[in-house]
């Protein structure tokens, strides 16, 4: 038999032995759960008016974006590996005992609640209801236990450019589609996708958004974003696995996940 034939046959029987869940986990990490409950598809923004840039050296990213605009960065590091520790498998494996802290999902997200991570997995990690309030939706971000993550944030290559006389901050979060947070601002920052998808919406330090501090991402884009004009419309794209935004200092932004997103944050404090 020649050796082309053998290796496709090889290749076949493999694909056959291996279950459908973990090809599934191989894709989104098994956190695009199947099942009833799932929200209406909320699409990509038509156009992305962030710059992507797969070849941008530090120099230039310090002229042209650090402190005047976002852009997308590709392809500066490798995360296969972190990515690979962050499926939902493995994390609740991990991690599943770990109480983790909540915050509402509002501007000033000002409650927190504290829970195992895995009641938070297996019963709170559920689509978005377009009709609840910012301030009543409880959201994993933020307020990570260090050292006890720290077996996992080891394994995180952040982006390669700093700002002088900032200290990196890791924040990692995990989120159900239509799910996010509504319009805030703080220092500058990088902000990686894991799994899932995020669409960020942005403004400058001077134009502030029309927005209330506690409605939804979500309620936002159905109720207030229809009725802009284009010249008061946010940049905006949607971050997808592997990609980083980086947003400077001061800059409005809210986000959206379009998936049920893993996602890390480097802040520059």
């Amino acid at each position: 038999m020649a050796l082309g034939v053998r290796l496709l046959l090889l290749l076949a029987l493999w694909t056959l032995a291996v279950p459908a869940r973990s090809l599934r986990e191989a894709g989104d990490g098994g956190w695009r759960r199947p099942g009833p409950g799932a929200p209406a598809a909320v699409a990509e923004e038509e156009r992305c008016t962030v710059e992507r840039r797969a070849d941008l050296s530090y120099a230039e990213f310090v002229q042209r974006y650090a402190f005047s605009r976002p852009v997308i960065l590709q392809g500066l590091t490798d995360n296969s590996r972190f990515r690979d520790l962050c499926s939902r498998q493995r994390l609740l494996a991990l991690f599943g005992d770990s109480v983790v802290r909540l915050s509402t999902a509002n501007t000033y997200s000002y409650q927190k609640v504290d829970l195992p991570f895995q009641e938070y997995v297996e019963q709170m990690l559920h689509p978005q209801d377009p009709f609840s309030m910012g301030n009543d939706t409880l959201y994993f971000f933020g307020d990570n236990n260090f050292t006890e993550w720290a077996s996992l944030f080891q394994h995180y290559s952040p982006p390669p450019f700093s700002l002088l006389g900032t200290i990196p901050a890791y924040s990692f979060g995990i989120a159900g589609a239509g799910s996010g947070v509504p319009f805030h601002w703080h220092g500058p920052g990088f902000s990686e996708v894991i799994y899932g998808r995020k669409r960020w919406f942005l403004y400058p330090p001077a134009k502030t958004p029309e927005f209330h501090p506690n409605k939804t991402t979500l309620a936002w884009l159905r109720d207030t974003y229809p009725a802009l004009a284009l010249s008061a419309r946010p940049l905006e794209c949607t971050i997808h696995a592997g990609e980083v935004l980086y947003f400077p200092d001061r800059w409005w932004h809210a986000t959206l996940n379009l998936d049920t997103s893993v996602f890390i944050s480097t802040f520059l404090s």
